[in-house]
Protein backbone atom coordinates (compact mmCIF):
# COMPACT_ATOMS: atom_id res chain seq x y z
CA UNK A 1 0.00 0.00 0.00
CA UNK A 2 1.74 3.06 -1.01
CA UNK A 3 1.78 5.77 2.37
CA UNK A 4 0.52 9.33 2.39
CA UNK A 5 3.42 11.56 3.38
CA UNK A 6 3.46 12.72 6.98
CA UNK A 7 2.06 16.34 8.16
CA UNK A 8 6.07 17.88 7.82
CA UNK A 9 6.55 16.59 4.79
CA UNK A 10 3.57 17.96 3.37
CA UNK A 11 3.77 21.23 5.05
CA UNK A 12 6.84 21.50 3.56
CA UNK A 13 5.56 20.74 0.15
CA UNK A 14 3.13 23.61 0.40
CA UNK A 15 5.03 26.26 2.31
CA UNK A 16 6.87 28.94 0.91
CA UNK A 17 10.18 29.69 1.31
CA UNK A 18 8.98 32.83 3.93
CA UNK A 19 6.62 30.53 5.87
CA UNK A 20 9.11 27.61 5.89
CA UNK A 21 11.40 29.63 8.25
CA UNK A 22 8.31 31.30 10.03
CA UNK A 23 8.41 31.31 13.53
CA UNK A 24 4.41 30.36 14.03
CA UNK A 25 5.10 27.48 11.61
CA UNK A 26 8.53 25.90 13.24
CA UNK A 27 6.28 26.18 16.61
CA UNK A 28 3.14 24.35 15.43
CA UNK A 29 5.62 21.55 13.75
CA UNK A 30 7.48 21.13 17.51
CA UNK A 31 3.75 20.97 18.78
CA UNK A 32 2.46 18.02 17.17
CA UNK A 33 3.75 15.06 18.64
CA UNK A 34 1.91 16.43 21.55
CA UNK A 35 -1.17 17.57 19.79
CA UNK A 36 -1.78 14.39 17.73
CA UNK A 37 -1.31 12.68 21.41
CA UNK A 38 -4.62 14.70 21.95
CA UNK A 39 -6.12 13.56 18.90
CA UNK A 40 -5.84 10.00 19.30
CA UNK A 41 -7.23 10.29 22.97
CA UNK A 42 -10.19 12.57 21.66
CA UNK A 43 -10.93 10.31 18.69
CA UNK A 44 -11.00 7.22 20.80
CA UNK A 45 -13.33 8.85 22.85
CA UNK A 46 -15.59 10.14 21.48
CA UNK A 47 -19.07 11.54 23.52
CA UNK A 48 -22.72 12.41 21.58
CA UNK A 49 -24.03 15.50 22.28
CA UNK A 50 -24.47 17.64 25.56
CA UNK A 51 -22.44 14.58 26.97
CA UNK A 52 -19.01 15.91 26.09
CA UNK A 53 -18.15 15.83 29.39
CA UNK A 54 -14.50 14.34 29.15
CA UNK A 55 -13.84 16.14 26.05
CA UNK A 56 -14.25 19.56 27.65
CA UNK A 57 -12.07 18.67 30.67
CA UNK A 58 -9.78 17.86 28.48
CA UNK A 59 -10.04 21.18 26.76
CA UNK A 60 -10.16 23.25 30.15
CA UNK A 61 -7.21 21.73 31.38
CA UNK A 62 -5.10 22.77 28.46
CA UNK A 63 -6.23 26.07 28.45
CA UNK A 64 -5.59 26.37 32.32
CA UNK A 65 -2.40 25.15 31.46
CA UNK A 66 -1.65 27.80 28.83
CA UNK A 67 -2.97 30.44 31.00
CA UNK A 68 -6.04 31.18 30.52
CA UNK A 69 -9.37 31.83 32.89
CA UNK A 70 -11.69 29.00 32.29
CA UNK A 71 -15.19 28.49 33.15
CA UNK A 72 -16.77 24.93 32.45
CA UNK A 73 -20.27 23.30 32.63
CA UNK A 74 -21.55 26.81 30.15
CA UNK A 75 -24.65 25.79 27.91
CA UNK A 76 -24.16 22.33 29.80
CA UNK A 77 -20.86 20.83 29.08
CA UNK A 78 -19.71 24.24 27.27
CA UNK A 79 -16.49 25.81 27.81
CA UNK A 80 -15.23 29.10 27.68
CA UNK A 81 -11.50 29.92 28.40
CA UNK A 82 -10.50 33.87 28.41
CA UNK A 83 -7.33 35.80 28.18
CA UNK A 84 -7.21 39.39 28.41
CA UNK A 85 -4.13 40.87 26.80
CA UNK A 86 -4.72 44.44 26.94
CA UNK A 87 -6.28 46.75 25.45
CA UNK A 88 -8.36 46.03 21.57
CA UNK A 89 -11.26 43.97 20.33
CA UNK A 90 -12.42 40.75 21.40
CA UNK A 91 -12.04 37.52 19.35
CA UNK A 92 -14.10 34.36 19.61
CA UNK A 93 -12.47 31.11 18.38
CA UNK A 94 -14.95 28.21 18.50
CA UNK A 95 -14.56 24.46 18.46
CA UNK A 96 -17.39 22.17 18.64
CA UNK A 97 -17.09 18.59 20.32
CA UNK A 98 -19.98 16.39 19.52
CA UNK A 99 -19.58 13.07 18.01
CA UNK A 100 -22.36 11.25 16.31
CA UNK A 101 -24.30 7.75 16.83
CA UNK A 102 -22.23 5.60 14.19
CA UNK A 103 -19.85 2.39 14.20
CA UNK A 104 -16.64 3.42 13.37
CA UNK A 105 -15.52 1.34 10.10
CA UNK A 106 -12.17 3.62 9.04
CA UNK A 107 -9.98 0.88 10.19
CA UNK A 108 -6.86 3.56 12.12
CA UNK A 109 -5.20 1.97 15.21
CA UNK A 110 -6.82 4.29 17.82
CA UNK A 111 -10.70 3.51 16.05
CA UNK A 112 -13.47 4.21 18.36
CA UNK A 113 -14.89 1.53 20.08
CA UNK A 114 -17.74 3.33 22.28
CA UNK A 115 -21.41 2.35 22.51
CA UNK A 116 -23.68 5.06 23.70
CA UNK A 117 -27.42 5.40 24.44
CA UNK A 118 -28.94 7.82 21.98
CA UNK A 119 -31.83 10.40 23.42
CA UNK A 120 -34.16 7.93 21.64
CA UNK A 121 -32.75 5.80 23.74
CA UNK A 122 -31.25 3.03 20.89
CA UNK A 123 -27.91 1.77 21.50
CA UNK A 124 -25.38 2.82 19.23
CA UNK A 125 -21.91 2.71 18.03
CA UNK A 126 -20.27 6.78 18.76
CA UNK A 127 -17.78 8.42 16.60
CA UNK A 128 -16.00 11.73 15.72
CA UNK A 129 -17.11 10.93 11.86
CA UNK A 130 -17.52 15.01 11.40
CA UNK A 131 -13.88 15.62 12.49
CA UNK A 132 -14.99 17.69 15.82
CA UNK A 133 -11.72 16.14 17.27
CA UNK A 134 -9.66 17.52 15.09
CA UNK A 135 -11.43 20.83 15.60
CA UNK A 136 -11.08 20.52 19.73
CA UNK A 137 -7.37 19.10 19.03
CA UNK A 138 -6.31 22.25 17.04
CA UNK A 139 -8.04 24.32 19.56
CA UNK A 140 -5.62 23.66 22.30
CA UNK A 141 -3.01 24.21 19.25
CA UNK A 142 -3.96 27.77 18.87
CA UNK A 143 -4.57 28.30 22.75
CA UNK A 144 -0.94 27.36 23.25
CA UNK A 145 0.37 29.34 20.66
CA UNK A 146 -1.71 32.13 21.34
CA UNK A 147 -0.54 32.36 25.13
CA UNK A 148 3.35 32.40 23.63
CA UNK A 149 2.47 35.03 21.43
CA UNK A 150 1.06 37.43 23.65
CA UNK A 151 3.91 40.23 22.73
CA UNK A 152 2.16 40.34 19.09
CA UNK A 153 -0.83 41.15 19.45
CA UNK A 154 -3.66 43.23 21.87
CA UNK A 155 -7.45 43.08 22.99
CA UNK A 156 -9.07 39.92 24.19
CA UNK A 157 -9.31 35.96 23.22
CA UNK A 158 -12.28 34.05 24.31
CA UNK A 159 -11.62 30.20 23.49
CA UNK A 160 -14.72 28.38 23.62
CA UNK A 161 -15.46 24.65 23.39
CA UNK A 162 -18.94 24.29 22.15
CA UNK A 163 -21.38 21.08 22.79
CA UNK A 164 -24.23 19.81 20.78
CA UNK A 165 -23.52 21.38 17.24
CA UNK A 166 -24.86 17.78 15.63
CA UNK A 167 -28.49 18.59 16.91
CA UNK A 168 -27.92 22.57 17.09
CA UNK A 169 -28.52 23.34 19.50
CA UNK A 170 -25.26 24.33 21.53
CA UNK A 171 -24.46 27.44 20.58
CA UNK A 172 -27.91 28.78 21.78
CA UNK A 173 -27.68 26.93 24.72
CA UNK A 174 -24.48 28.65 25.83
CA UNK A 175 -26.06 32.12 24.75
CA UNK A 176 -28.70 31.14 26.70
CA UNK A 177 -26.35 30.40 29.80
CA UNK A 178 -25.36 34.28 29.44
CA UNK A 179 -21.91 33.82 26.78
CA UNK A 180 -22.67 37.00 26.28
CA UNK A 181 -22.87 38.92 29.71
CA UNK A 182 -20.96 36.65 31.75
CA UNK A 183 -17.77 36.66 29.77
CA UNK A 184 -16.44 39.21 27.12
CA UNK A 185 -18.65 40.06 23.68
CA UNK A 186 -16.65 39.62 20.58
CA UNK A 187 -16.55 42.06 17.80
CA UNK A 188 -15.53 39.21 15.73
CA UNK A 189 -16.28 35.38 16.17
CA UNK A 190 -14.22 32.97 13.60
CA UNK A 191 -14.26 29.14 13.62
CA UNK A 192 -13.11 26.30 10.78
CA UNK A 193 -15.02 22.83 10.16
CA UNK A 194 -12.80 20.03 8.59
CA UNK A 195 -13.61 19.25 4.74
CA UNK A 196 -13.81 15.64 3.08
CA UNK A 197 -13.95 17.70 -0.17
CA UNK A 198 -10.78 19.15 0.06
CA UNK A 199 -7.19 17.63 0.24
CA UNK A 200 -5.28 17.79 3.10
CA UNK A 201 -3.84 21.92 3.76
CA UNK A 202 -5.98 23.09 1.71
CA UNK A 203 -8.14 26.17 2.93
CA UNK A 204 -11.62 26.97 1.56
CA UNK A 205 -14.26 29.64 2.08
CA UNK A 206 -17.20 31.25 1.30
CA UNK A 207 -18.21 34.58 0.82
CA UNK A 208 -21.54 35.45 1.74
CA UNK A 209 -23.64 32.95 2.89
CA UNK A 210 -21.08 29.98 3.46
CA UNK A 211 -24.04 27.22 5.25
CA UNK A 212 -27.79 26.69 4.89
CA UNK A 213 -30.80 27.38 7.10
CA UNK A 214 -31.75 23.38 7.88
CA UNK A 215 -35.23 23.22 9.07
CA UNK A 216 -35.93 19.61 10.17
CA UNK A 217 -40.06 18.99 9.25
CA UNK A 218 -42.34 16.14 10.42
CA UNK A 219 -45.57 15.79 8.33
CA UNK A 220 -48.34 13.52 8.82
CA UNK A 221 -50.25 12.65 5.86
CA UNK A 222 -53.98 11.28 7.04
CA UNK A 223 -56.46 8.66 5.48
CA UNK A 224 -59.34 6.84 6.38
CA UNK A 225 -57.90 3.11 6.94
CA UNK A 226 -59.64 -0.09 5.47
CA UNK A 227 -59.14 -3.79 4.21
CA UNK A 228 -56.35 -3.66 0.61
CA UNK A 229 -58.96 -5.78 -0.86
CA UNK A 230 -61.61 -2.44 -0.77
CA UNK A 231 -59.51 0.77 -1.63
CA UNK A 232 -62.96 2.17 -2.74
CA UNK A 233 -64.14 1.83 1.58
CA UNK A 234 -60.80 3.82 2.33
CA UNK A 235 -58.84 6.93 1.80
CA UNK A 236 -55.76 5.48 0.76
CA UNK A 237 -53.10 7.90 2.85
CA UNK A 238 -49.80 6.05 1.08
CA UNK A 239 -51.04 6.85 -2.46
CA UNK A 240 -51.60 10.61 -0.79
CA UNK A 241 -48.57 10.43 0.64
CA UNK A 242 -46.83 8.87 -2.47
CA UNK A 243 -48.60 12.01 -4.32
CA UNK A 244 -47.03 14.39 -2.00
CA UNK A 245 -43.29 13.81 -2.24
CA UNK A 246 -43.18 13.74 -6.03
CA UNK A 247 -45.26 17.06 -5.85
CA UNK A 248 -42.79 18.34 -3.40
CA UNK A 249 -40.09 18.35 -5.44
CA UNK A 250 -41.83 21.38 -7.38
CA UNK A 251 -41.19 24.08 -5.04
CA UNK A 252 -37.16 24.15 -6.04
CA UNK A 253 -37.69 23.37 -9.22
CA UNK A 254 -40.80 25.51 -10.29
CA UNK A 255 -41.49 28.16 -7.25
CA UNK A 256 -37.66 29.35 -6.22
CA UNK A 257 -36.08 31.51 -8.39
CA UNK A 258 -33.46 29.71 -10.35
CA UNK A 259 -30.06 32.16 -9.27
CA UNK A 260 -31.51 31.07 -6.01
CA UNK A 261 -30.93 27.35 -3.68
CA UNK A 262 -33.35 25.50 -1.88
CA UNK A 263 -33.34 21.49 -1.30
CA UNK A 264 -36.54 19.45 -0.27
CA UNK A 265 -35.65 16.32 1.11
CA UNK A 266 -38.33 13.41 1.96
CA UNK A 267 -36.20 11.11 4.07
CA UNK A 268 -38.55 9.09 5.80
CA UNK A 269 -41.37 7.42 4.47
CA UNK A 270 -43.35 5.80 7.51
CA UNK A 271 -46.53 3.58 7.03
CA UNK A 272 -48.48 1.00 7.02
CA UNK A 273 -48.40 -2.50 9.07
CA UNK A 274 -49.42 -5.06 7.02
CA UNK A 275 -49.78 -5.78 3.17
CA UNK A 276 -53.51 -5.94 3.20
CA UNK A 277 -54.35 -3.16 5.32
CA UNK A 278 -54.61 0.53 4.20
CA UNK A 279 -53.69 2.71 7.49
CA UNK A 280 -55.02 5.89 8.59
CA UNK A 281 -52.22 7.61 8.25
CA UNK A 282 -48.53 7.87 6.80
CA UNK A 283 -45.40 10.43 8.64
CA UNK A 284 -42.97 11.83 6.51
CA UNK A 285 -39.84 13.52 7.81
CA UNK A 286 -37.91 16.16 5.92
CA UNK A 287 -34.93 17.91 5.67
CA UNK A 288 -35.77 21.58 4.48
CA UNK A 289 -32.32 23.78 3.43
CA UNK A 290 -31.97 27.41 2.39
CA UNK A 291 -30.10 30.50 2.64
CA UNK A 292 -32.62 33.70 2.61
CA UNK A 293 -35.23 34.10 4.57
CA UNK A 294 -37.28 34.38 1.51
CA UNK A 295 -36.56 31.10 0.40
CA UNK A 296 -36.88 29.69 3.59
CA UNK A 297 -40.54 31.25 3.81
CA UNK A 298 -41.47 29.86 0.29
CA UNK A 299 -40.71 26.38 0.60
CA UNK A 300 -42.12 25.66 4.16
CA UNK A 301 -45.66 27.31 3.12
CA UNK A 302 -45.47 25.40 0.11
CA UNK A 303 -44.94 21.82 1.79
CA UNK A 304 -47.77 22.09 3.60
CA UNK A 305 -49.71 24.06 0.97
CA UNK A 306 -48.76 21.18 -1.62
CA UNK A 307 -49.87 18.77 0.69
CA UNK A 308 -53.18 20.02 1.61
CA UNK A 309 -53.93 20.41 -1.96
CA UNK A 310 -53.41 17.05 -2.65
CA UNK A 311 -55.39 15.95 0.17
CA UNK A 312 -58.02 17.53 -1.23
CA UNK A 313 -57.24 16.28 -4.84
CA UNK A 314 -58.26 12.74 -3.00
CA UNK A 315 -61.59 13.81 -1.42
CA UNK A 316 -60.41 13.85 1.94
CA UNK A 317 -62.53 15.26 4.51
CA UNK A 318 -61.76 18.69 6.24
CA UNK A 319 -60.80 16.87 9.67
CA UNK A 320 -58.55 14.79 7.46
CA UNK A 321 -56.37 17.10 6.28
CA UNK A 322 -52.47 16.95 6.31
CA UNK A 323 -50.19 18.34 9.79
CA UNK A 324 -47.09 19.85 9.36
CA UNK A 325 -44.76 20.20 12.70
CA UNK A 326 -41.10 22.16 12.57
CA UNK A 327 -39.01 20.14 14.77
CA UNK A 328 -35.96 21.07 17.24
CA UNK A 329 -36.24 24.87 15.47
CA UNK A 330 -33.98 26.62 12.77
CA UNK A 331 -30.71 25.93 12.46
CA UNK A 332 -29.55 29.35 10.46
CA UNK A 333 -27.34 29.94 7.70
CA UNK A 334 -24.15 30.81 8.31
CA UNK A 335 -23.14 33.82 7.09
CA UNK A 336 -19.03 35.08 6.16
CA UNK A 337 -19.29 39.05 6.65
CA UNK A 338 -17.24 41.39 4.86
CA UNK A 339 -14.37 43.13 5.93
CA UNK A 340 -12.93 40.22 8.17
CA UNK A 341 -13.64 37.45 5.40
CA UNK A 342 -11.08 39.56 2.98
CA UNK A 343 -9.24 40.24 5.83
CA UNK A 344 -8.56 37.16 7.14
CA UNK A 345 -8.29 35.19 3.90
CA UNK A 346 -5.78 37.66 3.07
CA UNK A 347 -3.57 36.69 5.96
CA UNK A 348 -4.18 33.12 4.67
CA UNK A 349 -3.19 33.53 1.10
CA UNK A 350 0.18 35.58 2.37
CA UNK A 351 1.30 33.34 5.16
CA UNK A 352 -0.15 29.83 3.32
CA UNK A 353 0.65 30.83 -0.28
CA UNK A 354 -2.49 31.33 -2.96
CA UNK A 355 -2.62 27.78 -4.41
CA UNK A 356 -3.98 26.64 -0.42
CA UNK A 357 -6.50 29.02 -0.12
CA UNK A 358 -9.63 28.42 -2.88
CA UNK A 359 -13.18 30.61 -2.52
CA UNK A 360 -15.55 27.67 -3.02
CA UNK A 361 -19.39 28.07 -3.31
CA UNK A 362 -21.52 27.57 -0.39
CA UNK A 363 -22.68 24.59 1.26
CA UNK A 364 -26.02 23.26 1.57
CA UNK A 365 -24.96 21.55 5.01
CA UNK A 366 -25.55 22.96 8.45
CA UNK A 367 -24.03 25.35 11.35
CA UNK A 368 -25.67 26.58 14.59
CA UNK A 369 -22.00 28.41 14.64
CA UNK A 370 -24.08 31.06 12.68
CA UNK A 371 -25.75 31.74 16.63
CA UNK A 372 -22.81 33.41 17.66
CA UNK A 373 -23.11 36.58 14.74
CA UNK A 374 -27.19 36.67 14.93
CA UNK A 375 -26.74 37.31 18.34
CA UNK A 376 -25.71 40.86 17.67
CA UNK A 377 -25.19 40.67 13.82
CA UNK A 378 -25.14 44.14 13.58
CA UNK A 379 -21.89 44.65 15.82
CA UNK A 380 -20.25 41.40 15.38
CA UNK A 381 -18.26 40.44 12.38
CA UNK A 382 -18.10 36.28 11.22
CA UNK A 383 -15.82 33.87 9.30
CA UNK A 384 -16.24 29.90 9.22
CA UNK A 385 -13.61 28.43 6.98
CA UNK A 386 -13.11 24.96 6.08
CA UNK A 387 -9.56 22.96 6.44
CA UNK A 388 -8.73 20.02 3.61
CA UNK A 389 -8.94 16.54 5.47
CA UNK A 390 -8.60 14.26 2.39
CA UNK A 391 -5.21 12.55 2.43
CA UNK A 392 -3.44 13.40 -0.35
CA UNK A 393 -2.63 10.04 -1.64
CA UNK A 394 -6.62 9.16 -1.63
CA UNK A 395 -7.38 12.59 -3.38
CA UNK A 396 -5.04 11.91 -5.76
CA UNK A 397 -6.09 8.39 -6.23
CA UNK A 398 -9.45 9.92 -6.86
CA UNK A 399 -8.23 12.04 -9.58
CA UNK A 400 -10.32 14.81 -6.89
CA UNK A 401 -13.74 13.34 -7.52
CA UNK A 402 -15.05 13.58 -4.40
CA UNK A 403 -17.63 11.31 -5.42
CA UNK A 404 -15.21 8.76 -4.95
CA UNK A 405 -14.37 9.71 -1.21
CA UNK A 406 -16.31 9.02 1.80
CA UNK A 407 -17.97 12.13 2.87
CA UNK A 408 -17.90 13.72 6.75
CA UNK A 409 -21.01 12.30 8.37
CA UNK A 410 -20.00 8.48 7.07
CA UNK A 411 -18.10 5.99 8.85
CA UNK A 412 -15.61 5.74 6.52
CA UNK A 413 -14.39 9.47 6.98
CA UNK A 414 -10.57 9.18 8.29
CA UNK A 415 -8.63 12.92 7.60
CA UNK A 416 -4.85 13.08 7.72
CA UNK A 417 -4.82 14.46 11.37
CA UNK A 418 -1.56 15.69 11.07
CA UNK A 419 -2.01 18.19 7.90
CA UNK A 420 -4.91 18.75 9.28
CA UNK A 421 -4.66 19.60 12.74
CA UNK A 422 -1.02 21.62 11.43
CA UNK A 423 -2.94 23.52 8.90
CA UNK A 424 -5.88 24.15 11.19
CA UNK A 425 -3.95 25.75 14.55
CA UNK A 426 -1.77 27.56 12.31
CA UNK A 427 -4.82 29.26 10.36
CA UNK A 428 -6.88 30.03 13.61
CA UNK A 429 -3.74 31.67 14.86
CA UNK A 430 -3.34 33.68 11.84
CA UNK A 431 -6.81 34.80 11.67
CA UNK A 432 -6.98 35.45 15.19
CA UNK A 433 -3.91 37.73 14.60
CA UNK A 434 -5.15 39.39 11.96
CA UNK A 435 -7.90 40.79 13.91
CA UNK A 436 -5.74 41.39 17.10
CA UNK A 437 -3.10 42.48 15.27
CA UNK A 438 -0.79 44.97 17.55
CA UNK A 439 -0.71 48.23 15.36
Amino acid sequence: MKKTLPALALIGLFATPAAAADTLSDAVKADMPSLLTIYRDLHANPELSFEEVKSAAKMAAEAKKAGFEVTTGVGKTGVVAVMKNGPGPVVLLRADMDALPLVEQTGVPYASKVKALTREGAETGVMHACGHDTHMTAWIGTARRMAAMKSQWSGTLVMVGQPAEEIGSGARAMLDDGLYTRFPKPSTVIAFHDSAALPAGVIGYADGYTMANVDTVDLTIKGLGGHGAYPHLAKDPIVLAARVVTALQTLVAREVDPLESGVVTVGSFIGGTKHNIIPDEVKLQLTVRSYTPEVRKTLLDGIIRIAKGEAIAAGMPENRMPEMKLKDGITPATFNTQPVTNTITSAFAARFGKDRVRQLRAQMGGEDFSQFWLADKDNIQSLLFWVGGVPQAKWDAAGGDVTKLPSIHSPFWAPDPDTTIATATEAMVTAALAVLDKK
